[in-house]
């Protein structure tokens, strides 16, 4: 049986460097959310990626927000697919690092 490989082309970077496109080859399965291929990403290939999610805590759900196939989503509930999907951090926010964008107001931000 052959694996069926995702190929997600992720646009990375740190703010005030110029962004790059890496792209990571993750076993697909079915059913499997973009959330779990960045996961995979991060224990097998990358540990450096950064992004956002926060499943467990209910009060801070929405983390995981991001460009997925240029549409804005969630990776916890996009659904993977057999072959190449582009991955961004959000455009209208302040880039972080990576798939990281600032998503507090200014108003409760503890830093400035």
């Amino acid at each position: 049986m052959t694996t069926q490989i995702a190929e997600l082309h992720i646009r990375r970077g740190e703010p005030g460097d110029a962004p790059r496109e890496q792209v990571f080859n993750v076993p697909f399965e079915p059913g499997q959310s973009v959330l779990d291929a960045l996961r995979w990403i991060r224990v097998h290939a990358d540990p450096d990626l950064a992004f956002r999610f926060s499943c467990i805590n209910a009060n801070a759900c929405k983390e995981c927000m991001m460009q997925i196939d240029g549409k804005v989503g969630y990776a916890c509930t996009a659904r993977l697919v057999a072959g190449p999907m582009q991955v961004a951090p959000l455009a209208n926010k302040a880039l972080v690092r990576d798939l990281v964008t600032e998503i507090a107001p200014p108003e409760e931000r503890l830093f400035r």
